[in-house]
C-alpha cells in the first residue's frame, strides 16, 4: 500500500463517524496480536492541555533517556504526526506499510458488521509501531472523553487528567460533573491518577472515582515563583521561574503552560521515584519542549494557536496579555459550525485592533460562516471587522497591520503551518 492509498483508506473510514465503547478496539487489536500488552503507557485525558502536556512529557523522558511513543490527535499538516517515536514521526513509507498491515483485519470486521472507525484504526496503528520500536514509555493521548475513548483499552503505569471545561457536549454532556465522569473512565485500579488545577465540581467526580478504583489521586501541590518571560539563544520565546527548589526553564510561554507545567512535574516525580532516573536530569528537557501551534511564534509579527473552544481561548488571551501587555493584535478567525463561537470571540475581541473572519477549508466538517461572525462582533465589540475569503487572503488583506494572531481552530492553524512552516519543524518534536 502506498502513503496516497493509505490516506485515501483512512478518508474512507471518516464515513463510520465516531464510535464510543472499547470492543471494536478490542477485537481489532486481538486479530494482530494485542500489541498493547508490551508496553507502558502514561495515559492523558482532558478537554484542553494534554498535547502540551504530552510534550512536555516527551521532552523530559527523552532528557533522561528513554525511548517514546507519542499517539496524538488531531493532526495539523500531516496524518504521520499522530504517530511519533522519539519526537520523530513515522515515515510516509513506514506509516502505508502499517495501514496496509492493519487493513486486511479491518475488512473482515466490516465483512462481520463491525466496521472500524479513523480513530480505531490509527490508534491500532500506534500500538503496533511503538511495540515494533521497543520504546520505553509511551505518551497515549485520548481522543475525546476517556471512558468509551478507544485508547481506554490500555492498562497506563499511570492515568493524567489535564483539565475539565466545556467540549464535545454532544458527546459528553452537558455539565462539567458529566464531562469529567467521562474523563475519569481511563482511571485504573491501583493505578496512580495524576490531575491539573480542576473545578471543584468536576474534582468531586474524579476523586470519587479515584477512590472506587483505590488509585492515588495526586494535584499539584507547588507553587511557581520569580517569573520571567524573555527569549532563549535561539530567539524563541521562553519562561522561566522557580518551582519546588528547581529552576525551570519552559519553551512554551502562557500561564496555562505553567499550570499544565505543574501537573506533568507530579507525574515526572512519580516516574523518577518508580524507575529511578535523575529528576533534575529530566526536567532540563523542558527547555527544548515543542508543541506546534499553541501560541506559537512564526515570525515576530505573526502567532498561530489551535484553541477551539472557550476554555482554550481563555488561555489564549491570558498568554497574549502576558507576553504582549496593553498591546491590540489583529485576530485572524476561523471556526468550525459545532464551537461555541460566540463565547470565544468575546473572550479575545477585548484584546483586537481588527478581527478578520476566515471559512475553516475542511471537506467533512461545515465551517462558521464568516458573514455571520462579522456581524456578531460588530454587535458588541468596538474593533474593526472584516472577512475574507481565505486564510491565504486575510494574511495579504493584514499584512501591514500590526502583530497577528491565528486562532478558532487547529484545522485553521494547521493550514497557516503548511503554508509558512518547514514540514519537519511540525512533524518532529
Amino acid at each position: 500500500m502506498s502513503f496516497d492509498a493509505a490516506v485515501a483508506y483512512l478518508g474512507e473510514l471518516q464515513k463510520f463517524g465516531i464510535k464510543l465503547g472499547l470492543e471494536q478496539i478490542g477485537a481489532l487489536l486481538t486479530r494482530c496480536g494485542n500489541p498493547q500488552r508490551a508496553l507502558r503507557f502514561l495515559h492523558l485525558a482532558g478537554s484542553n492541555g494534554k498535547g502540551s502536556c504530552g510534550a512536555m512529557l516527551h521532552s523530559m523522558l527523552h532528557a533522561a533517556g528513554f525511548r517514546t511513543g507519542f499517539y496524538s490527535s488531531p493532526h495539523l499538516v500531516s496524518v504521520t504526526e499522530r504517530i511519533r517515536i522519539d519526537g520523530r514521526a513515522v515515515s510516509e513509507a513506514y506509516f502505508a506499510e502499517l495501514a496496509g498491515r492493519l487493513q486486511p483485519a479491518a475488512e473482515a470486521m466490516r465483512r462481520e458488521g463491525r466496521a472500524v472507525t479513523y480513530f480505531e484504526f490509527t490508534t491500532a496503528m500506534a500500538m503496533l509501531a511503538f511495540a515494533e520500536a521497543g520504546v520505553d514509555f509511551v505518551i497515549w493521548e485520548t481522543g475525546m472523553g476517556g471512558r468509551f475513548d478507544a485508547t481506554n483499552i490500555v492498562d497506563p503505569v499511570v492515568s493524567i487528567i489535564t483539565n475539565i471545561a466545556f467540549d464535545h457536549q454532544k458527546y459528553l454532556g452537558d455539565t462539567l460533573a458529566k464531562i469529567a465522569f467521562e474523563k475519569a473512565g481511563i482511571i485504573k485500579p491501583g493505578r496512580p491518577v495524576f490531575v491539573g488545577e480542576l473545578p471543584e465540581e468536576a474534582l468531586a467526580v474524579i476523586r470519587g472515582r479515584s477512590e472506587e478504583c483505590g488509585a492515588v489521586l495526586t494535584a499539584p501541590a507547588g507553587r511557581v515563583g520569580r517569573l520571567r518571560i524573555g527569549r532563549n539563544a535561539g530567539g524563541r520565546l521562553t519562561q522561566q521561574f522557580e518551582y519546588d527548589g528547581h529552576a525551570i526553564e519552559l519553551s512554551l510561554i502562557g500561564p496555562m503552560q505553567r499550570r499544565n507545567f505543574r501537573t506533568v512535574y507530579e507525574v515526572m516525580k512519580y516516574l523518577a521515584r518508580t524507575f529511578g532516573f535523575p529528576l533534575e536530569r529530566a526536567l532540563a528537557g523542558l527547555k527544548r519542549t515543542n508543541w506546534p501551534a499553541r501560541c506559537q511564534e512564526i515570525t515576530p509579527a505573526l502567532l498561530v494557536d489551535g484553541g477551539h473552544n472557550p476554555d482554550g481561548l481563555t488561555a489564549l488571551r491570558q498568554t497574549l496579555e502576558e507576553v504582549f501587555p496593553g498591546e491590540k493584535l489583529v485576530f485572524i478567525f476561523g471556526a468550525f459550525a459545532d464551537k461555541d463561537v460566540p463565547a470565544e470571540l468575546q473572550i479575545i475581541a477585548p484584546l483586537a485592533a481588527e478581527m478578520i473572519f476566515v471559512p475553516i477549508q475542511c471537506g467533512f466538517r461545515p465551517s462558521r460562516d464568516p458573514q455571520e461572525l462579522a456581524a456578531f462582533v460588530r454587535s458588541f465589540g468596538d474593533c474593526r471587522v472584516r472577512t475574507a475569503a481565505n486564510l491565504a487572503a486575510a494574511l495579504q488583506m493584514s499584512e501591514n497591520s500590526g502583530r497577528r494572531v491565528v486562532a478558532g481552530s487547529l484545522y485553521l492553524a494547521g493550514e497557516l503551518l503548511a503554508a509558512l512552516v518547514k514540514q519537519s519543524e511540525v512533524l518532529d518534536l
